[in-house]
This record gives C-alpha cells, structure tokens and sequence, in this order.
C-alpha cells in the first residue's frame, strides 16, 4: 500500500517483469460518493489483468464529505504518481488508463475530459458509469454527495462529462447493463454519442441483463464475454 500527500491510498499490482507490455491501469471504484467498493471494483480485478501484462493502481480516493474536490485531488494525484514513476514501475507513461466503476466511472470521465493535459489518461473504461450531473438523467445519491443538494445549474453542467468532451479526451470503452434500474443506461449514451461527435474513438457494450454493480462478480451473467471484449479492446 502507498500513500501518497496528501491523501489518496495506492494499492499497486506488476506484472511479472518478462510479462509486462508497459500498459497500466488505474481504478475507481464505485460506491455512490459515499462507500468504496474496494473487493470486486477494484482489488479483485488485479490478477486478471496483471496476467496479460498491464500493471493495476486501485485507488482508495476520498469521499467528497461536502467537498467534491476532494476526489478529484486525489485521482489527479494518483494519475501523476503513475506517470512520474512510469520507469521505476517498468509501465509506458503515454499508456496509462482510467477505469471506473458508477461513481467511480462517473469521477473517471471527469478526470478523461477535464484533468490537465500531463495528467490526463490515454484511455478510459467505465463501467455502468454516472456520467451526468443534470437531474433527469443522474443517479441522485452520486448527485448529492459529489455536488450536495442544490447545486446550481452551471455546476451541474459542469461535472456532466457528456458536456466536456474535447479534443485531449482518450479513447473510452463503455461497459453497462441494458437493466440497469439505478444508473440509467442513458448516461452511457450520452456520453458514447458526444465522443463520437467530437470524433473520439469509442465502444459500447449493452448486456441484456446484469444490473448494476456487477463488477467482478461471477455472478454477473456475461462475465466472460466482458472480459473477452475488454481484453480484445485493450489489445487494439
């Protein structure tokens, strides 16, 4: 475990060394601003990926608590650990994603689309992502506790990723349930359309079935075939 200043906590997995292909990754995990889904949104995704050769930062960031800035404080500072340490960690600076999970996938795409170009990620994966702030498609818990109860208009706006694509956002695959009944799969949409607009690479996948929060979990019904798509879309 690595803590860094002034908060976030960095569980960091290698690859073997003869194994890596220089990628890495760092996660998110979900829990609606207000928990850390730590196990199957993080940590439990680990071997799987220190297997094909990508190297893994599950980042244990700070509940916003009334001040949203600071998980974004913290990401950007795990980002720039990652990127500073590239050689000692034997992982390529210019490949470094985001993966994030509901909120966590919401605080990714804030982090793809508004976070300073050295800091910025090379590629992102969300899954079953918050992506708007606006109230008719947010998930309310994710809303309240990233912004409070009555933000203003424009700050909303401002934390909606869909509405802060530009051209220094990185690619982004997209991974949700077509039942998902607490974040709306709209959110997903939304975003996969203002990437395409802004001609940024981007994949979605809509699973028939599996809710939300599925993660890790075995249980999620078309765990293989995710896994399956993820790993040929960070081949490519």
């Amino acid at each position: 475990m690595i803590t860094l200043s002034p908060a976030p906590q960095l569980q960091i997995f290698l690859p073997e060394p003869e194994a890596a292909t220089g990628k890495a990754v760092v996660i998110l995990p979900g829990g609606g601003y207000h928990k850390l889904s730590m196990d199957h949104e993080g940590t439990a995704w680990a071997e799987w990926f220190t297997q094909m050769g990508i190297a893994v930062a599950v980042v244990a960031y700070s509940l916003p608590g009334g001040n949203r800035s600071l998980p974004l404080s913290d990401t950007f500072e795990a980002m720039r650990y990652m990127r500073v340490n590239a050689k000692t960690l034997n992982i390529n600076p210019d490949e470094i994603g985001i993966m994030g999970f509901s909120a966590g996938g919401h605080l990714a795409s804030v982090v793809a689309t508004q976070a300073p170009e050295d800091i910025r990620p090379n590629f992102q994966i969300l899954f079953y992502p918050v992506i708007s702030m606006i109230p008719m498609l947010t998930h309310k818990a994710s809303h309240d506790n990233f912004l409070g109860v009555n933000p203003s208009p424009a700050l909303e706006r401002h934390f909606s990723s869909e509405s802060q694509v530009d051209s220094l956002t990185p690619p982004a695959i997209i991974l949700l349930s077509g039942d998902d009944y607490n974040v709306k799969p709209e959110n997903s949409l939304v975003y996969f359309a203002a990437l395409r607009a802004k001609g940024i690479s981007a994949s979605l996948h809509i699973y028939p079935s599996g809710g939300h929060g599925w993660g890790f979990n075995s249980s999620f019904p078309w765990k293989k075939e995710m896994l399956t798509e993820l790993a040929a879309w960070l081949a490519r």
